[in-house]
């Protein structure tokens, strides 16, 4: 049986070498597209037309996700693993106590970062049942980790991403007497787009920081236990 993934945010940075490399691995990768005019998946769809599935994916919007999903379905009776990659960051996130913080953008960010995961690992979960792996992938942060935090403000980011690790223990607890199991990664500081222009000051770039993701999923079941591996790069626990 093909192995199957399903990857969000696969337009550009992190989740586009994810599905790159998930492709270089012979998966048969189904990209969640957000931007439709993203020329590196539609060079990357060329060299691997036959196992590369574009799909139109707003994970901020339970529509997009259920016309995704259904979109999948009718390619594949399942999947084995779910990357949900896809997140946002907001330039006002900056703000500290004492200044006015826009809480509709902190909104926003939630809507995306933790509930737009939720929308897609629940929506996808009948086809996950079907493979083998029965993986899901979360994106998280250094940030979202209350044991190592010493930040003073991105609240909205910070929030998010804390909630995103409580919603992975969630559903491991859920899945697991099912076969199923959740990993968590802080991918590193990475060179991105996430406050609109790429970072340069990171010292990781996407292709690297996706490498070791994708080496670490491939050893999965190393990591089975009964809470979700929460992991850096090189493969170590990270705290909640």
């Amino acid at each position: 049986m093909k192995r199957v993934a399903v990857v969000t945010g696969a337009d550009r940075g992190l989740g586009f070498f994810l599905t790159r490399v998930l492709l270089e691995n012979k998966y048969t990768v189904f990209a969640g597209k957000y931007d439709a005019l993203s020329l590196q998946l539609q060079t990357l769809k060329e060299a691997y037309e036959e196992r590369l599935h574009l799909i139109p994916l707003d994970i901020g919007s339970s529509e997009s996700v259920k016309q995704a999903v259904r979109s999948i379905a009718g390619s594949t009776g399942h999947v084995d693993l779910v990357i949900n990659n896809a997140g946002i960051l907001h330039k006002s996130d900056c703000a500290t106590l004492l200044v006015d913080m826009d809480v509709n953008a902190m909104a926003e960010v939630y809507n995306v970062n933790t509930l737009g995961a939720l929308r897609v690992s629940n929506a996808m979960m009948g086809l996950l049942m079907m493979g083998r792996q029965k993986l899901i992938v979360n994106i998280s942060s250094e940030a979202g980790s209350i044991g190592r935090n010493q930040r003073i403000n991105m609240y909205g980011y910070c929030m998010s991403k804390a909630a995103l690790n409580m919603q992975s223990s969630l559903i491991h607890n859920h899945i697991k007497n099912m076969g199923g199991q959740v990993m968590v990664f802080h991918p590193g500081w990475l060179q991105t787009y996430m406050h609109g222009e790429v970072d340069a000051e990171a010292p990781i770039t996407p292709e690297e920081s996706a490498y070791k993701v994708v080496g670490l999923v491939l050893k999965h079941k190393q990591y089975i236990g009964d809470e979700p591996a929460y992991l850096d790069l090189d493969g170590n626990p990270w705290p909640w």
